[in-house]
């Protein structure tokens, strides 16, 4: 899903240039480590991307998680607490981040 949607967000950041670089600079220092680091922060962002259900947002911050260190156990932490804040609708999409993280963890250099 992530590696589908990129060619369509290509597209919008084309169309909307400031708009875009705007949500780049944005997402850019949210992400950036602080009292939080890096990894703990793709994890919430992961966490909200399920309790919302947002599809492409699963996909992309369960690879960002994958690149930042994120462990299954993690990753399962993660969607209870997930799981917590969104109730029945979550668990659907707690399993599928769960399938997008063991994707991009089987891709991984090491894996």
């Amino acid at each position: 899903m992530a590696s589908e949607l990129t060619g369509a967000i290509k597209e919008v950041r084309l169309g909307t240039p400031e708009v875009m670089k705007a949500f780049s600079a944005m997402a850019r220092a949210a992400t950036e480590a602080g009292a939080l680091d890096t990894k703990t922060k793709e994890l919430i962002a992961l966490a909200i991307s399920v309790a919302i259900r947002c599809d492409g947002c699963v996909a992309f911050h369960s690879q960002a998680a994958v690149k930042n260190g994120a462990t299954r156990q993690e990753i399962m932490e993660v969607m209870g607490m997930a799981l917590y804040m969104g109730a029945g609708p979550s668990l659907m999409y707690a399993a599928q981040a769960v399938e997008a993280f063991d994707q991009f963890a089987d891709k991984a250099p090491g894996s």
